[in-house]
């Protein structure tokens, strides 16, 4: 259990890491190929919670998590949408507590569980459009989940999951024509789940610090402090890339 719980931090800090690195590409540089390790940490984030949901089951534990993804999901809104010009969606925070609320409402075999699930998800179809990565990113968690126990090759159903959940008509639209970000990204958004169950089943020696409740707010502080890094490099004039 130790090994796995430091696996699980090693796990988190890469996540966010790959989140940091994807979010340079609204700061003002050219570095558009940051999207590529940057679709490392959605999937990771999601795996970092089927993990805690595998190891507590459905106790209380999973259900202060999800206040504490509400908390902050209402927290990061505001300087999500200073730093990204023009959002179309939410901040990831609302994915991933109802995409928790799914997940952990699958593991309470009870009527009130399933009810609360479907409900969950019926929001998710409805607001599709609002929620970052959408229907299928909610379901993503739930997919990790059923896999999480089972050999690596399992790990294919949630690549494809994490595939939908990035179905931008961009982003498809350019790997046709061959650009090379939009098809390591593709290929990063399949493999992603596989390369994430490999950390946590085999980095067992690595000790980074750990990450406690104080680390939800790491999430709305990185779109400050980049916020200020873009006004000190490029001015108070947004600039959308």
């Amino acid at each position: 259990m130790s090994q796995r719980d430091v696996a699980l931090d090693l796990l988190k800090w890469l996540a966010l890491l790959s989140m940091v690195l994807d979010h340079l590409r609204y700061v003002g540089f050219s570095v558009d190929w940051l999207y590529v390790p940057g679709r490392l940490a959605f999937p990771w984030f999601c795996l970092a919670m089927a993990a805690n949901l595998a190891r507590s089951g459905a106790g209380t534990a999973s259900w202060r998590y999800l206040g504490w993804l509400l908390l902050f999901s209402a927290v990061s809104e505001v300087p999500y949408r200073l730093f990204i010009p023009n959002p179309v969606t939410l901040n990831v925070m609302p994915t991933l507590v109802l995409g928790l609320l799914v997940a952990r409402c699958w593991q309470a075999p009870t009527l009130e569980a399933r009810c609360l699930a479907a409900v969950a998800l019926l929001l998710a179809a409805l607001f599709s459009s609002r929620l970052m990565f959408g229907l299928f990113g909610v379901l993503l968690p739930l997919a990790m989940l059923l896999v999480f126990r089972r050999p690596w090759y399992f790990a294919l159903l949630p690549g494809l999951v994490c595939l939908a959940a990035n179905q931008w008509r961009v982003l498809y639209g350019a790997a046709w024509l061959g650009d090379a970000v939009a098809i390591w990204g593709l290929v990063t958004c399949l493999f992603a789940p596989w390369l994430g169950l490999v950390i946590l089943r085999q980095a067992g020696r690595v000790h980074p610090p750990p990450m406690r409740r104080w680390a939800y707010a790491l999430y709305p502080a990185h779109f400050l402090l980049l916020l200020a890094v873009r006004q000190i490099t490029t001015g108070p004039v947004l600039h959308s890339i």
